[in-house]
């Protein structure tokens, strides 16, 4: 009820139809920002309940239009426009603080002011995330479409599973031009022009399996060094101006993996499992041997991971018989991560795994290793 009051009187009538003094503008646009919110997530909220419609009419629809719109506008600046978004966002901000100080109001209206305005940029915020992306962590699951089915890990398919990319790892190292047990991987094994060619890595293979890949996302290197390392994060998507970024304080091997994460985002996947898969089987398909191996190396940290936590010992021992090469590059991407030390430990995770169970993924940060089982049941559809 006090909503609809505030209404009316944003329209400047009583309800006995009475003039009376109007809020002002910024109040009344605050207010209709709010609603829009809410209307906003209540489509969200049907859209959960019926997937196939946000395939067919935002997936492959409505979003493919705002890719074309947002690639061939601000995603053709020489820079990532987070470096012009985020400052503006702040000046306005401040701009709005300063006036809701100097204007000459009682506390209770100032607090009033201030929770209307709150009101109104939750709700604004909250519509353009979901209409520029956000809906797509409702669509039709990559599983569902491809015709496959994840299954969990015991801990001896696990072993397995590690025992063979550790072989792929081994192999494929002694391909990539320049490399050998005393050299480590550095950024000049890579592609020259590493977006554009990932972007056309993850392209092929999506358009290959009947997925629409309009427009062309872009991976942004995101500077400085350690911008998103010292929040426990190594890329992000951000959905109002369409692009992905990756942190350069990562080890060079692990860019093809992370960018083309971020590209897979980009592309309309919400779920962090599925990226990860994404960026899996575009890299391992690759003709650049380097990117070959750095696909297969990360997928293994993530094995490795995953075994440690099992039997720590066991992986200790296994981590060691490694070949030289393999550990010089695994201890190269661990001293990386070092030089960027969280500044606020643990709450990147905490507030991450909460904002992915929102979205409707109920295992929370728990999703990014969901690639295990989905290249696993990969294997088994394409080896017939």
């Amino acid at each position: 009820m006090q909503i609809i009051e505030m209404l009316r009187k944003a329209i400047g009538k009583n309800p006995n139809g009475t003039n009376q003094m109007r809020l002002f503008p910024y109040q009344s646009r605050q207010l209709w920002f709010g609603l829009l919110g809410v209307l906003a997530v209540g489509i969200k909220w049907v859209g959960a309940y019926n997937p196939q419609w946000v395939e067919t009419y935002y997936s492959r629809g409505i979003f493919q239009a705002i890719r074309i719109v947002v690639d061939y506008s601000v995603a053709l600046l020489p820079f990532a426009s987070l470096y012009i978004i985020v400052p503006f966002v702040l000046f306005l901000w401040g701009r709005q603080a300063r006036k809701w100080i100097r204007r000459k109001r009682s506390m209770r209206q100032r607090v009033t002011d201030g929770l209307i305005a709150f009101h109104g940029v939750l709700g604004g915020t909250l519509t353009l995330f979901l209409f520029l992306w956000g809906y797509n962590y409702d669509r039709v699951p990559l599983e569902v479409q491809l015709g496959i089915e994840p299954l969990p890990f015991e801990e001896s398919e696990l072993l397995e599973e590690l025992e063979e990319e550790t072989a792929a790892i081994m192999d494929l190292r002694h391909k990539v031009p320049g490399l050998s047990d005393t050299i480590e991987f550095n950024r000049s094994h890579l592609p020259a022009d590493l977006e554009k060619h990932l972007r056309n890595n993850i392209v092929s293979w999506l358009d290959q399996h009947g997925f629409p890949t309009l427009g062309r996302v872009r991976g942004r290197f995101m500077y400085p060094a350690g911008s998103f390392l010292r929040f426990s994060t190594a890329g992000l998507y951000f959905p109002f101006s369409g692009e992905g970024h990756i942190d350069p304080g990562l080890h060079p091997i692990q860019w093809p993996y992370v960018m083309t994460h971020e590209l897979a985002h980009g592309y309309g996947f919400g779920d962090e499992g599925t990226c990860n898969f994404l960026a899996y089987v575009a890299s391992i398909e690759d003709e650049h041997p380097a990117v070959v191996y750095a696909g297969h190396l990360n997928y293994w940290r993530t094995l490795a991971i995953q075994y440690r936590g099992y039997n720590p010992e066991a992986y200790i021992a296994f981590r060691d018989n490694l070949p030289e090469g393999i550990q010089r590059d695994l201890d190269g991407i661990n001293e990386a991560m070092l030089k960027y030390p969280d500044l606020v430990p643990h709450l990147q995770y905490q507030m991450y795994d909460a904002y992915l169970k929102t979205q409707g993924i109920s295992e929370g940060m728990l999703n990014y290793n969901r690639v295990i089982m989905l290249v696993k049941a990969w294997r088994k559809v394409s080896k017939g």
